[in-house]
């Protein structure tokens, strides 16, 4: 887990760990269930990929999400939230109540410009049913080993 020094405050640890805006959009996405980078892409759009991948492996690192490595070609990668990266979506719901109180932006907007609510957002079919099937979890939980895939140093020739 990525850990600076700072003034050992809990506020500040979970501002380490969520990073920036990314990683709580990822996993705003990542709520309703399992998405492969093409969907999280077009989902986080303007994200670039190489902003995203960065992100995903970070996240990974933090034992917030898992990668599932399908294989097969193409391959096929989804991720998943695990237990512990769960536990940050009260804090999802706490933010859009704030933004929705600020009147930062409106649900509508978003509809309107990508044409689809996000799978959090309470206009939207999955968004308050998920928020409310999802407690806050209080026990410690134990970091998962994400599943490696077999290294494969084989040259393919075209």
């Amino acid at each position: 887990m990525r850990r600076r020094k700072i003034d050992g405050c809990p506020i500040a640890g979970a501002l380490q760990l969520i990073g920036d805006k990314w990683t709580m959009l990822v996993v705003r996405d990542l709520s309703a269930g399992p998405k492969r980078t093409t969907e999280l892409l077009e989902d986080l759009h303007p994200i670039s990929s190489r902003t995203l991948m960065g992100r995903l492996r970070e996240m990974e690192q933090d034992n917030l999400l898992l990668r599932n490595n399908y294989g097969g070609l193409p391959r096929r990668v989804e991720y998943e939230l695990t237990e512990r990266g769960r536990r940050l979506i009260p804090l999802l719901d706490a933010l859009m109540k704030t933004g929705q109180a600020l009147e930062c932006n409106d649900c509508d907007d978003r509809k309107e410009s990508a044409g689809y609510y996000c799978d959090f957002c309470p206009e939207g079919d999955a968004g308050e049913r998920w928020i409310e099937e999802r407690p806050v979890i209080s026990e410690p939980i134990e970091p998962v080993e994400p599943i490696r895939r077999r290294q494969d140093d084989s040259i393919v020739l075209l």
